[in-house]
């Protein structure tokens, strides 16, 4: 089978630097292709300005990579999802081609096969 997904979509579903993602042969675990709970964010608590010391805003700076690594990674994850999906989806339709085709061919032997005992009998 080829599978040919866009590399715009291989890169979106690469980590940089690493090996690029191959959807024929990653598989997903349970837990990874379950929906994410849809979490409430909590209210946010202005600090007043006299408050913002060095300490705030490193802390400020520290969260805010993180969070910018746990979107990056969601967003990674998502892409590779979707490129597998794309990829499982077209297996899926090779495959029910392919049983499409044999259930025509055992049809065809079937009748081969009962003309056959029609003229020489039963095998």
């Amino acid at each position: 089978m080829t599978f040919d997904p866009d590399p715009a979509d291989l890169a979106l579903s690469s980590v940089p630097g690493h090996e690029t993602f191959d959807p024929r042969r990653h598989r997903f675990s349970e837990e990874e292709l379950k929906p994410q709970p849809i979490m409430k964010k909590a209210r946010k608590i202005q600090v007043p300005d006299e408050q913002k010391d060095e300490k705030y805003w490193s802390r400020r700076y520290k969260n805010n990579e993180a969070a910018k690594r746990s979107r990056d990674a969601r967003r990674l994850k998502e892409n590779q999802i979707s490129v597998r999906a794309a990829f499982l989806e077209k297996e899926n339709a090779l495959l029910r081609q392919e049983v499409v085709s044999i259930r025509q061919e055992l049809s065809h032997y079937r009748s081969v096969l009962s003309r056959y005992q029609a003229q020489h009998g039963a095998l």
